[in-house]
């Protein structure tokens, strides 16, 4: 049985803005773009408390809490505090797998202690080297350990054990379930269907008519099932990074901005966890409302954010449906065979 564990850390742009200008301390705290076409990355707890969220408009965030203090983003300060967490995790197991600048996962089976008391101890030292707080997630899995993280969040963690997992998984709403989103919900919410319990009542050939591929993930996932290992840094295919919306992007400004945050963080991670491999192709992927999705990428050795819009222009004219998930990513060359560009598609 596996031991896993989700590191999440709290609010992290909002915090480490917070942590530089102690003066922000209490006062609702955003960071993102500041004119009137800009849309937050992330916003503190405090501007929470008046709607304000990742995805919103500026303009819109600031109606609702007009005492909003708006950053720009500072990728800088957010990855040298990003590689200052991931130091700690790889002193405690080199099994890790990041997921973004703010969370990963760890694989601690190898450990004889409690995955409970690794994580703590995780999250204290976490604190006390970057004056960030960290959630924690403890389960059999990373889909669980995920949910798990969120649980008890700013600054908590919570467990799902083995035997705890029929029970967990009978009451959690399918909302919390990974891919789900509002419209799949509302669409499960129309059957009838709320919680993951109900869900399971649902053959498999069903949730295939309903979500297509994604039905047969979600037969497994409604049960707590989830055999994806921890994967640690390797001789990497491709390189991207995505986000999912709470809020579905309606318009085609919205998208634009996403993605040059996107496009921004990309560029960090080349020039960090890829420096020196030769890029082949550049790709954009989008995710619509009703669960389509489409991929359109371009031959490309330097690929710049023009490229990148151009890109994802096109794919957001394929359909009329509003935008739930977007990424963008580059392909490497094969180091084996220079000549040759890798056409794996990659499930993002």
């Amino acid at each position: 049985m596996r031991k896993i564990i989700h590191i999440d850390m709290d609010c992290f742009y909002a915090a480490v803005e917070v942590r530089d200008f102690p003066e922000l301390a209490g006062k609702p705290v955003a960071v993102g773009g500041q004119s009137a076409r800009g849309v937050l990355t992330t916003c503190n707890y405090e501007a929470r408390r008046f709607g304000c969220r990742s995805a919103m408009p500026t303009f819109k965030a600031l109606r609702m809490c007009p005492d909003l203090i708006v950053r720009p983003v500072r990728f800088e300060r957010y990855r040298e505090a990003s590689n200052k967490v991931r130091e700690i995790l790889r002193a405690c197991t080199q099994q890790v797998e990041p997921l973004s600048l703010d969370e990963a996962y760890l694989d601690v089976t190898a450990h004889n202690r409690y995955g409970w008391t690794i994580a703590k101890e995780i999250r204290g030292a976490i604190e006390s080297t970057t004056g960030l707080t960290a959630s924690a997630g403890i389960a059999p899995n990373k889909m669980l350990a995920k949910i798990a993280s969120d649980w008890r969040k700013p600054n908590g963690q919570f467990a799902v054990t083995p035997e705890m997992v029929d029970t967990f998984m009978r009451d959690l709403p399918v909302a919390k379930i990974w891919g789900v989103g509002p419209k799949g919900s509302n669409k499960l919410a129309k059957l009838g269907v709320v919680s993951c319990g109900e869900l399971q009542q649902l053959p498999a050939h069903r949730l295939r008519e309903l979500f297509g591929r994604f039905g047969d993930e979600l037969f497994n996932l409604c049960r707590g099932l989830d055999d994806r290992p921890v994967e640690p840094r390797r001789l990497r295919k491709s390189l991207s990074n995505e986000r999912t919306f709470e809020r579905n992007l309606e318009d085609w400004e919205g998208c634009r901005d996403e993605l040059d945050r996107l496009y921004r963080e990309l560029v960090d991670d080349l020039d960090g966890k890829a420096a020196g491999r030769q890029v082949a192709k550049a790709f954009v992927k989008v995710k619509f409302s009703d669960f389509t999705r489409t991929t359109k990428e371009c031959v490309c050795r330097k690929p710049d954010l023009e490229t990148f819009r151009a890109l994802l222009r096109e794919a957001f004219h394929r359909s009329g449906e509003s935008v739930r998930l977007i990424g963008a990513g580059v392909r490497f060359r094969d180091e084996d065979q220079q000549d040759e560009v890798d056409q794996l598609e990659l499930d993002l």
